[in-house]
């Protein structure tokens, strides 16, 4: 009876030091809890390949492919594209130019001669007016049925020369608008044949960063690019990550997205290679929170993106890692 009194004493002792004797114990595991989530590698800094818009040229085969996985350095080439529709679009325009060209100069000729004759014809009607009027000048002594006529063949000589400067006015003025839709033509293929030439030299694609060369996969065939496949304005052809700086693309629970800020320092740890951690920190957090699949639309999260610290040739695009976020105060030995 004794042994049972003395636990019977000892039970609420115990109860009463819970928040004592064990509760620092537990605080510190519930502060020190830790939020780890899987994520995916990607290079920081990554050079896509990408059909741009070549004039009113849709398409283009490739005829020239760097090998998958290759190192590539600034400045190489690693994607030729099929010149052949350029070229024969230039000879095309170049034959329309010269056809643009013989017609202006006839236009220009038949202008002249226009011109000529318009010129002609009001020496000719300027010679009548004169007359006419010499006439009627010295009609003055005659019948006044001869004045009569006399005046009407001046007045009519007026507007037959009066007639003829308008024709030569208008002439010149429908002349001068021809000629410059005709230049424009010429000048417009002129700068049609310049742009196709400009387009020849892009068509040898050189990367502008270092990395390792990545072909992308033929939409139709899900099979990687290949020489003699054909490629149409906005698809990507290829791209070349930088393996020198990476980053984790992952995400956070909206339950702990307040326990994370930008600059929290991250551990993250290759799946390949769990035993090691690489130093990292929160280089943006997401501002929207969303579904984070389809099959568990209550499941919501925040995208993250980790960047890190450290450069290491072990660390490739594309591998599954965790990352153990790190909150303020709390201290992490790096394994």
């Amino acid at each position: 009876m004794k042994r049972i009194a003395k636990y019977l004493f000892l039970v609420p002792l115990l109860v009463s030091c819970k928040g004592g004797i064990f509760g620092g114990a537990d605080g510190a595991d519930r502060e020190q809890r830790t939020i780890v989530e899987t994520g995916e590698l990607s290079a920081v800094r990554t050079k896509a390949f990408v059909l741009p818009r070549f004039g009113r040229f849709g398409s283009f085969r490739i005829i020239g492919l760097a090998e998958h996985g290759k190192v590539i350095h600034e400045g190489d080439s690693v994607i030729q594209l099929d010149p052949a529709d350029v070229t024969k679009y230039i000879v095309d325009r170049e034959t329309a130019l010269e056809s643009q060209l013989a017609s202006l100069e006839k236009m220009m000729v038949n202008q002249e001669n226009r011109d000529s004759e318009a010129e002609s014809t009001i020496k000719s009607e300027l010679a009548t007016y004169e007359l006419r009027k010499l006439t009627y000048e010295a009609a003055k002594f005659e019948s006044e049925r001869t004045k009569r006529i006399k005046e009407l063949e001046f007045q009519q000589a007026t507007i037959q020369l009066n007639l003829a400067k308008r024709r030569l006015e208008l002439n010149s003025i429908i002349n001068e608008n021809d000629l410059k839709i005709q230049q424009i033509r010429v000048e417009q293929i002129k700068k049609d044949i310049q742009n196709a030439y400009d387009i020849i030299p892009q068509l040898t694609i050189r990367s502008t960063i270092p990395g390792i060369f990545q072909i992308t996969r033929n939409r139709r065939t899900d099979q990687l690019l290949k020489i003699g496949d054909e490629v149409y304005r906005g698809n990507t052809m290829a791209s070349v990550p930088d393996l020198t700086w990476m980053k984790v693309e992952t995400q956070i629970n909206e339950n702990d997205f307040l326990r994370i800020k930008k600059g929290d320092k991250v551990l993250v740890r290759l799946d390949a290679l769990p035993e090691v951690a690489f130093e990292g920190e929160i280089s943006n957090v997401g501002l929207f929170c969303h579904a984070k699949d389809r099959n568990k639309p209550r499941q919501k999260v925040f995208d993250v993106e980790v960047r890190l610290l450290v450069s290491d040739e072990r660390l490739k695009p594309g591998m599954t890692v965790s990352c153990e976020f790190i909150e303020e105060g709390k201290k992490k030995s790096k394994s």
